[in-house]
């Protein structure tokens, strides 16, 4: 049976506080009762709409990236040129970091948990909600290739480059609250659009 809406926007207020308590309290300390209080309802309740911590977990990395790519697609898609939708790619994962730090810090103190070996399931999970991210980055590079924009280079290896340049930011802020977030995108855009293009000599606007 379909869940209610009362159903659906419970469950959604309890991802959302979970996200929260994960990410302010590391994931050892954001407990189901922990996770009750804030939104509001018993243990129990949790149970009822996840059979225990590791479905809710699983939950809320599904719900981070989902709002990822809700946020982030379509203004990727309204690109007209690869390096525009590269570029646009990097500033609005940025953005998404600056905007909503929660979603950032409680995956990463999911994946640090998960070099438990209980925890490996959440790290495999975080990797399968990512892929469609790493998805986007590649075929966007593909694109660049195959219509002369970017020069040739592994397409494999240049989309893990660009992840792994932006998923560290989360860490940066919380180490530099102050983080710049604006002057950090426009470094890496300036940083890959240098690695991408075809001719890496010849000066081009980043204001795309």
């Amino acid at each position: 049976m379909k869940p209610s809406f009362i159903e659906q926007a419970r469950r959604a207020q309890i991802i959302d506080c979970a996200t929260d308590a994960i990410a302010e309290l590391g994931y050892a300390q954001a407990s189901l009762a922990q996770i009750a209080a804030r939104a509001g309802v018993s243990t129990g309740v949790i149970l009822y709409y996840f059979a225990n911590k590791d479905e809710l977990i699983r939950a809320v990395i599904g719900h981070v990236f989902a709002k990822g790519a809700q946020v982030i697609q379509p203004v990727v898609n309204a690109r007209p040129t690869p390096r525009d939708a590269l570029l646009t790619f990097i500033r609005a994962s940025v953005a998404f970091f600056r905007d909503y730090p929660n979603y950032a810090r409680a995956v990463i103190n999911i994946h640090r948990a998960g070099s438990a070996p209980a925890l490996d399931p959440e790290a495999e999970i975080a990797v399968r909600a990512d892929e469609p991210r790493q998805s986007g980055f590649r075929a966007i590079l593909r694109w660049g290739q195959q219509t002369g924009a970017f020069r040739p280079f592994s397409v494999d290896v240049m989309a893990t480059s660009i992840v792994e340049a932006l998923d560290i930011i989360p860490r940066n802020h919380a180490a530099n609250p102050n983080l710049d977030f604006d002057a950090y995108a426009e470094e890496l855009v300036e940083l890959f659009d240098r690695a991408t293009r075809a001719d890496p000599t010849t000066p081009e606007s980043l204001q795309s």
